[in-house]
Parts: C-alpha cells; structure tokens; sequence
C-alpha cells in the first residue's frame, strides 16, 4: 500500500492507495484554512497524514496545487488567492520530520496532473493515448497526458501545460473563469458557486448565463489546443464537475467554436481501444464512425488525484 496526500484549496485528504487494483483503501480528510498561518496550515496537513495507518519509512507521494517547487518540495504560492503564507517554506521538510510514522521521502505532483494519471490508469481517460485533464474547483487546473506521461511543452500545450497562465481578450483566464470570477460576475455575496448552480436548475436566468459564459469560454480557450495537441478525450474534474448537467453543453459548445467539435456521443471508461490509435469503440462493426473526440466528467473524481500520486510514489 502507498500513503498520499492530497492538498486542495480547503482540504487535505490522506490515503493508503492499492496501486495494482487501482482502488483507495483508507481515507481520512481533514479541513484547512488556505487563508491561515502557515505553522496552522501545516499543522493541518502533519495531523491528517499522522492519522494514517502508513508504514515507517515509506515513500510518499503528495498531489498539491501550483506554483510549487515539486523537485525541491518549496511552496512558491502567491497571486493564487489560497496558502499565501506559505510561500518559500519547505513542506518536504516539514513533512519529512514532522508526520508520526516519518515517510522514507515525499514525491510531490501537481495536483492536476495527479487527477489525469490516475484517470488514465483506470477512470474515464482508460485507453486513450492522448488526452487532456481540466479542474474546475478554485481555479482552472490542467495537465496534458501522452502515452501515459504528462507533457508540459509541445504542439498545443500552454506554458509548463498550465491553461491557467494563458489569457483571453488581454486578461488572465482565470479572471473569467473561476470560482472567484464567477461570484464577481452574479454580484450577490451570500452566494457561492453551488447555490448558483441551484438557482439556474431552477430556472434562474442569470445564474445560467454566467455558469454558461464562463465555461463557454473556457471551451473557446481549450479548443485550438486539444486540436493542435490531437486529443481525443478531454476529462473534466473539480468541484464545478459535480454540475455536469449544467458544466457539458456550455463547455462543448465553446470547444466546438474553438475548432475542436465533441462526438455526440459521451464515452465513458472502457469503451474505447480496440482500434490501433486506441480510439475504436469496443465491438464495432467494422467501417463504425470512430468516436475520437469525448468529453466526459471525471469516473474516478475522489479517488483519480490519490490514484496518480500513488503512482509517482511508485515510480520515483
């Protein structure tokens, strides 16, 4: 079994993960304060991993949100709205000497690119050769998976394979797409993103169209990569994952304006690989139409990001 941690915007959750059955095991989570001191948030984060039942002196893989030094293990947060206080602190030191049972090392990922490998290993990005993952919680996650390893430069991928630092219109993504944009653009302060995914399944004209255009134009900013990358799958997690209904027609019509049209079929994990590109549906007849472009939500959302970092631990 291999312990992970996952550090989100508001939680942190520890995890014996089941590598070759792809399954988690053991959970605990724990709340944190991303506007704290930075001796509390790494309290934080020290008891929910000391809670876990992980053997001395095992490697430990640790999926955390950028900017983060994941070689040295240096929090490099700032402009990013969460764990501020952190910036320049050593958390591989921190968790090095400080967790009850001491991990043997600590292999940090980006959070993202942990939610794609481990979808790729067995959620719905399974037997795709390319494809790419988006979280959608806080801000705008994104990891771009090849053969089963991330590429951060290439045909199609933003800087270090980071959507968030591209822009649209002269401005930041992030500034039209993210939790905090979005409660800019409903202006009512008693609200957050869930009561205004309530409000437009109830008919509410407003909350619809600012989930709408937001995530339209995320569509328009991922089309021309996906295209230029040649994915055939885009998987999509993060809390705003949770609002399928409302996330998939906003986001597949921007992606189709941005030159990269969706199937209409939605294709889950398993139905695709029998053809030589990994994109022929399973049992088709031959001369079938090739589903080659699927959008779909996350099949693993809680357990993919502990997934992939279980499977950095493991690889070193």
């Amino acid at each position: 079994m291999i312990p992970v941690l996952e550090i989100g915007g508001t939680h942190v959750t520890a995890a014996l993960v089941d590598l070759p059955g792809r399954r988690v095991v053991h959970r605990t989570r724990s709340p944190l304060d991303p506007h704290g001191a930075a001796g509390d948030i790494l309290e934080g984060i020290r008891r929910c991993a000391a809670g876990l039942p992980a053997p001395p002196g095992a490697r430990w893989g640790v999926a955390v949100p950028g900017p983060f030094d994941y070689v040295k293990g240096i929090a490099l947060f700032a402009g990013v709205g969460k764990f501020e206080a952190l910036y320049g602190v050593d958390v591989r030191a921190a968790l090095l000497g400080g967790v009850w049972r001491r991990p043997g090392d600590v292999v940090f990922l980006n959070d993202a690119h942990a939610f794609l490998a481990g979808e790729w290993c067995g959620g719905a990005a399974r037997g795709h050769r390319r494809a790419v993952g988006i979280t959608l919680g806080t801000g705008v996650g994104s990891a771009f998976l090849a053969d089963g390893l991330i590429r951060e430069d290439g045909s199609g991928v933003p800087p270090g394979g980071r959507m968030d630092l591209t822009e649209v219109g002269g401005r930041p993504l992030e500034d039209s797409v993210s939790r905090r944009a979005i409660l800019v653009r409903y202006g009512d302060p008693a609200a957050d993103v869930r009561d205004i995914a309530d409000r437009a399944r109830a008919g509410e004209e407003r909350a619809r169209r600012v989930l709408a255009d937001a995530l339209t134009v995320l569509g328009a900013a991922l089309g021309p990569r996906l295209a230029a990358f040649g994915a055939t799958a885009l998987i999509v997690g993060g809390s705003m994952a949770r609002s399928w209904d409302l996330v998939s027609p906003a986001l597949r019509g921007g992606l189709a304006s941005g030159g990269w049209v969706p199937d209409d079929g939605e294709l889950g994990d398993g139905e695709l690989g029998d053809g030589p590109d990994g994109t022929q549906p399973r049992g088709a007849p031959a001369g079938a139409a090739r589903h080659t472009r699927a959008v779909v939500p996350a099949g693993s959302a809680d357990d993919a990001a502990l997934i992939g970092a279980a499977r950095a631990a493991a690889t070193g």
